[in-house]
């Protein structure tokens, strides 16, 4: 049996480094394989995506859609994923509902800009959740189980004309 001290590895599987800059006969001496002068022989080059003053290809390539910096990120939970919480004896279908209470079940991972109630499969429990939105088909199935959903989004004034 090998004792930890007479451990090392596979012949041949590791090379020595190459030690650059050493003398004209080691073979990478002067200039150390890097050719002559100009940027890339210095250290610290950056030029990824320099294409010597032509357009670079990332420039010329149409650009698509809008990113909007002030979107807001939802954490979103399905009806299913509840139901399927309480059943595991996760969530106390009697007591109410909002976030940290979800996330402490560990139903959602993170609040993000708030929680949002999605319709996807049934609820039979009777649950009163608060979450910042939830989408119409999710607030009608758990007001029919008896439930009750209060969202926290501050509806945009509407202005009479």
């Amino acid at each position: 049996m090998t004792k930890l001290n007479e451990l090392s590895p596979r012949e041949g599987s590791i090379k020595g480094r190459m030690r650059v800059g050493r003398g004209i006969g080691s073979g990478k001496g002067k200039t150390a394989g890097r050719g002559v002068k100009g940027q890339k022989a210095r250290s610290g080059v950056a030029i990824a995506g320099f294409e010597g003053g032509q357009m670079p290809l990332h420039m010329r390539m149409p650009k698509r859609g809008f990113n909007n910096i002030f979107r807001k990120d939802f954490a979103e939970v399905n009806l299913w994923r509840l139901e399927q919480a309480i059943a595991a004896g996760k969530l106390d279908a009697k007591k109410a509902m909002d976030a940290d209470v979800l996330i402490a079940a560990g139903v959602v991972r993170r609040k993000k800009d708030g929680l949002r109630l999605l319709g996807k499969g049934e609820i039979k429990s009777k649950i009163n959740i608060t979450v910042y939105s939830a989408s119409a088909a999710a607030v009608a199935a758990v007001e029919k189980a008896g439930g009750k959903v209060t969202t926290t989004k501050k509806e945009a004034p509407v202005e009479a004309a």
